[in-house]
Parts: C-alpha cells; sequence; structure tokens
C-alpha cells in the first residue's frame, strides 16, 4: 500500500484548492489536529510579489514528499505589500516577531525583485539581517533562492553580486559539480533551470570561502547551488520553483511595459511567444526540495525541535 504524507497549510489558503486539483496531498489545518505526528516545521519567508503564487509554487514542491511538511509563512513588517491584500497577509501570514521565540527544521528565503539595488538599500534590509542572524541558532536548515541566496551570502560571508551585461533569462542547462552531494542524489547529468536575473555571483569569491562548496553550476548561467558542509545554509541561484508560465508572464509584463527584453532563452518552442512553453525543469524542482526536505532536515533535525542550535 502506498502511503503519502501531505504538506500541512492553513484550512483556506489559496494553494489548498489548486494543488488538491492536482492531485497533491494537502492536510488542512483542522485534519492535522488528528495526527500524533511529529511534522518538520518549515517557515517561509516570502519577499515576492506575488505572495500567493509563490506560496503555491514551494507549497506543490514540499507536499510532493512521503514526510509531514507543517509550513508557515512570515513578510517582512518593514515593507508595505502592493501586490498582495492586506486581508491575505493578516490571515495567513505572521512578522518575525510572532515567531523569533520558536524554533523551525527548516526555512526558505524567497527571492526579491530588488537585485539591482544596493543591499543596504533595500526598504527590508535590516530585517532581512536580523532574521538571516537569527537563523543560525534557531533554524536547522536554511535554503535560500535567487535575490535570498544573494542576500545570504552578502550577509553571511561577504560574497558581492555584480551586474550582468544582460538579463540571464530562460532556461539553462546546468550540471552537477559535486558528484557526492546528497542534495542533487539522483539527478541527470545535465538538468534544466528557469534563470531570471540581473546580476550573479562569482565562483572565484565563493571558492575563497573555506565553508562553502559549489555543487551545481551552468556554464553560461553560472554557479546554481552553494551550500555549508552540513547543509545549514544552500543558497540556489535559479528559479525552479517557476511554473510553465511564469517566464512567460515576465516576458509580457516586461514587454508590455516598453522595456527592452529578449525572448527567454530555452523557453517558447521555436522561439515564438505565441507556442505555449515545455516544462523541462519540474521533475529536478521536485527532487531538488524532495532532498532538501529529507537529507538535510528529517534525517538530521533534532526530534526535539527546542534542541535546534
Amino acid at each position: 500500500m502506498e502511503i503519502k504524507m501531505p504538506i500541512k497549510i492553513p484550512n483556506d489558503l489559496p494553494a489548498v484548492k489548486i494543488l488538491n486539483e492536482e492531485n497533491i496531498f494537502v492536510m488542512t489545518e483542522t485534519r492535522a489536529i488528528s495526527q500524533d505526528i511529529r511534522p518538520l516545521k518549515i517557515l517561509l519567508l516570502n519577499l515576492m510579489p506575488k505572495k500567493i503564487e509563490t506560496e503555491t509554487q514551494l507549497s506543490r514542491l514540499l507536499g510532493n514528499s512521503p514526510l509531514q511538511v507543517d509550513l508557515e509563512f512570515i513578510h517582512t513588517k518593514s515593507h508595505k505589500s502592493k501586490n498582495t491584500s492586506a486581508e491575505h497577509l493578516f490571515t495567513f501570514y505572521k512578522t518575525f516577531d510572532d515567531v523569533k521565540h520558536r524554533t523551525f527544521d527548516g526555512m526558505i528565503i524567497t527571492g526579491a525583485p530588488v537585485e539591482q539595488m544596493e543591499f543596504s538599500e533595500v526598504e527590508y534590509w535590516d530585517e532581512l539581517c536580523e532574521i538571516m542572524e537569527w537563523t543560525k541558532t534557531h533554524v536547522h536548515s536554511t535554503f535560500h533562492i535567487c535575490w535570498g541566496a544573494q542576500a545570504g551570502l552578502y550577509y553571511h560571508y561577504g560574497i558581492k553580486k555584480y551586474p550582468l551585461d544582460k538579463k540571464l533569462f530562460g532556461i539553462f542547462p546546468h550540471r552537477v559539480d559535486y558528484k557526492k552531494s546528497i542534495l542533487f542524489r539522483g539527478f541527470d547529468d545535465t538538468f534544466m533551470v528557469p534563470q531570471s536575473r540581473h546580476t550573479t555571483v562569482k565562483a572565484e569569491d565563493i571558492k575563497k570561502v573555506k565553508e562553502l562548496k559549489i555543487l551545481a553550476s551552468s556554464p553560461e548561467a553560472g554557479v546554481y547551488a552553494i551550500s555549508t558542509k552540513h547543509g545549514k545554509q544552500i543558497f540556489i541561484t535559479g528559479h525552479s520553483e517557476y511554473d510553465s508560465d511564469t517566464l512567460a508572464q515576465e516576458y509580457f509584463r516586461d514587454l508590455n511595459e516598453g522595456k527592452e527584453i529578449e525572448i527567454p532563452k530555452n523557453y517558447f518552442p521555436d522561439d515564438n511567444p505565441k507556442n505555449t512553453p515545455v516544462i523541462s525543469w519540474r521533475a529536478h524542482a521536485n527532487l531538488l526540495y524532495s532532498n532538501w526536505l529529507n537529507y538535510f532536515v528529517y534525517q538530521t533535525t533534532p526530534y526535539d525541535i527546542e534542541k535546534i542550535k
């Protein structure tokens, strides 16, 4: 008999209906009360403008695992969201002040559309620094995405980001550089990753930091995955969580706003924006998050969550 453990999210979160229709096992808070299982406590700091979209994308990946995950959301109090209603934030989100007395098995820090600004110019930078410092003693493993990865590398290790000549935009082939990495266990020699950014970090800067190891990279897109020795901190420069149409939305948005934007690489069939994109990264995205949950959270986190340090 096949047994699947679901992700637990708030009863009325918009993602519940979407994921149920996709046959992703979702457990509402009401059902979870009757379960006598210690779920993995995962905290998501959502810095993306379209928070509902990001909630759904990451809930989908975390829910496709045999482990029960209790997912909670926080947002920055020092920034007022323009794209997500105050009602949604009030209903489903907490702030750092609400959770900083607790410990978590894992945490995800998302990207944000602020990469062309200096870190210190970002409205919520001081608050984010406080959160990243807190993760060192209150979270077993922290998973940073895109600008969140750049912010983490800069805060923890002083690694700078550099502007690209033009936006890195599309789906790019990547390779596993460190073959013994259990984060990439089961991966093909080449795997595809969505990228959408104006800045990058340099491999030579990362290699100077003895605590860090480059796990995967791309000849065209650069460094993709970096980790500390035991995975306390993981940094991912791409957007493996993206939906099939996310890059299309970004492309047409910029086009409509009159911005200079190239067609995303390896995305639209025949490079024709009228054609429906073909997903080439979903299997590896699911494996990436499943490996993180299993090897870096579940198998090494203390059963007594208060012992996390």
